[in-house]
């Protein structure tokens, strides 16, 4: 892949990286908000809707630290040259599949043997 290209995906990342990183933050304050914002109301009904309303949030929030992690990752891919190579087979990954999905390690052939538990990395990440 060119230098050019590979500029293109960095600057695509690093987007992504902000824009992750800042709803990441908002969820965490939102589930913390919730949390301190207790006023002490004891209706099960209440205490009830407030932990599921808790639970989206942080559940919200490790998804997307996980795409921060996923980003961080193909970012340092980038820095060690192996980005847009495929961590399983070693074949290029298609640039079709880099502009739908820049974090991508896996080409589509590879990620389908993973998902239906024939590939070696059972723990895989898009």
């Amino acid at each position: 892949m060119d230098e050019q290209k590979i500029n293109h995906y960095r600057e695509v990342l690093l987007e992504q990286l902000r824009q992750h990183t800042e709803l990441a933050r908002e969820n965490q304050a939102d589930a913390l908000e919730m949390a301190i914002n207790d006023d002490g109301v004891k209706d099960v009904a209440d205490m009830s809707l407030l932990d599921h309303n808790q639970e989206i949030e942080y559940r919200l929030s490790e998804r997307e630290s996980q795409m921060v992690a996923d980003i961080d990752q193909a970012l340092l891919r980038i820095d060690e040259g192996s980005y847009g190579v495929c961590a399983r087979c070693g074949k290029g990954i298609p640039e079709r599949r880099l502009d739908a999905l820049p974090t991508a390690r896996y080409d589509a052939e590879c990620q389908s043997l993973i998902e239906a538990g024939t590939g070696e990395d059972e723990h895989a990440t898009l």
